[in-house]
């Protein structure tokens, strides 16, 4: 089971409080910040930013996950005392088959939805691609990518989700909390400060999607997929001027912003999408026992248990 690997490591409280925060302080600085500036204040550091180049901007703002990644890897490793391998997988080995097909999953559905959206109005989405910057960004989205959703969902499906299942012994309080700290801690997005706090609506829907994945599967992989090629076709496909990522992506949306019907495409994403989603995971990988999974208890393993997984 997921979340009882934690317990083939050391669980001391401090070293939990230290791995947690050491890996969540780039979240915790962006929602204080978020919090404690004026508006004005973040209407002047969004305009900041989108005076930087958007390729530099991008990299800027990806290449602190590299290291943070590795610091949560190294902490799990030498301070918690069990392998990376018990973060990611309750199997004896990572399958990556998993990863890609939920990683074309929401390609396709990316890909489809937007095909629509252009068919639907077209005269609101221009061509964007400028060869050049778009190589450019095609290599930093591929290079740095993988860290920056390594790290989210290392950090909150994997190791806040188990070491806080281990402490309220259950599953569903994990998954709740979790997810609800994966939204909050994207309040610092341009668009929240665009669209207001309902848009945490979607984050925390979209933290619920990859909870459940990884709960049903036992795994991260799923979710890792997801994630990665969600966040690809968000700066490589289509970008805004009220977007989280700023790129130079292939297509430009030139409309103005509408909050009542961002938000209630959102909703249509969390209400109707995901389910879909979740069928189609359930149907390929035989999931069954929801209940138990999502709700059921958290007991340690058994000695003979971690010696067969080992």
């Amino acid at each position: 089971m997921f979340i009882e690997q934690a317990y083939k490591g050391n669980n001391t409280w401090w070293r939990v409080v230290i791995t947690a925060m050491m890996t969540m302080g780039i979240f915790i600085v962006n929602f204080i910040a978020y919090f404690i500036m004026t508006d004005e204040q973040l209407k002047d550091a969004y305009a900041l930013m989108k005076d930087i180049p958007n390729n530099l901007s991008l990299f800027i703002n990806l290449v602190p996950f590299v290291f943070l990644l590795g610091m949560l890897f190294l902490l799990v490793h030498f301070l918690n005392e069990r392998s990376v391998l018990t973060l990611t997988t309750s199997r004896k080995k990572v399958d990556f088959k998993r990863i890609f097909f939920s990683f074309a999953l929401i390609v396709f559905i990316s890909v489809a939805g937007f095909a629509i959206s252009y068919q639907m109005d077209s005269a609101t989405i221009i061509w964007n691609f400028h060869p050049t910057k778009f190589f450019i960004l095609l290599v930093i989205s591929l290079l740095l990518f993988p860290f920056q959703i390594g790290l989210e969902e290392y950090l909150f499906r994997g190791y806040l989700m188990q070491q806080i299942g281990i402490v309220v012994k259950n599953r569903w309080f994990p998954l709740l909390v979790t997810s609800v700290i994966f939204g909050l801690f994207h309040s610092a997005n341009p668009e929240v400060a665009e669209m207001g706090f309902g848009v945490m609506v979607f984050y925390i829907g979209t933290g619920l999607l990859l909870g459940i994945m990884t709960l049903m599967d036992e795994s991260l992989e799923l979710a890792l997929g997801f994630h990665l090629g969600n966040n690809l076709m968000a700066a490589l496909l289509l970008t805004s001027d009220f977007s989280a990522l700023q790129t130079d992506a292939l297509f430009r949306y030139s409309g103005a912003e509408n909050t009542a019907t961002t938000l209630n495409e959102m909703i249509v994403s969390i209400a109707i999408t995901y389910p879909i989603i979740l069928l189609i995971l359930a149907k390929k990988y035989n999931w069954t026992n929801w209940k138990e999974k999502l709700t059921g208890k958290v007991s340690p393993l058994q000695t003979e248990e971690i010696a067969i997984n080992e």
